[in-house]
């Protein structure tokens, strides 16, 4: 799956338990009619993919959704869902798309005041 969007933050990363377990967030807002804040976690070497990226950066995100089962104490069963992250890329914004340069207004261009109707040209058609 992908998501697009704007980078709204970029935060450190942090390092948990013994084993250096390493993960850093990254908000993105969309940009739709009801933009979202999007919340994407990079975890362990995927980290390091966020070292050169802004704040107000366009980007595109590869994710994976994860969901997992948790037990608590009390024997309660809880669920939790997560948005990770393993791919960026920065969107270009250009002008490349294949359209049509704007023409101008009919003002600025001459009127052509010097016809020949006599001249022809020596194509054969």
């Amino acid at each position: 799956m992908e998501i697009q969007g704007k980078i709204k933050l970029i935060d450190e990363t942090k390092t948990f338990g013994n084993n250096g377990f390493r993960k850093r967030e990254l908000v993105i807002t969309t940009e739709e009619q009801y933009p979202q804040h999007i919340m994407i976690e990079f975890v362990q070497d995927k980290c390091d993919l966020l070292n050169n990226y802004t704040v107000g950066q366009d980007v595109k995100i590869s994710i994976n959704l994860r969901g997992r089962e948790w037990t608590n104490p009390q024997g309660e069963v809880k669920y939790f869902n997560s948005i990770q992250g393993w791919r960026i890329e920065a969107i270009q914004e250009d002008n490349t798309t294949g359209q049509m340069p704007p023409v101008p207004p009919m003002e600025a261009f001459a009127p052509a005041d010097d016809i020949n109707e006599e001249e022809h040209d020596d194509l054969p058609f």
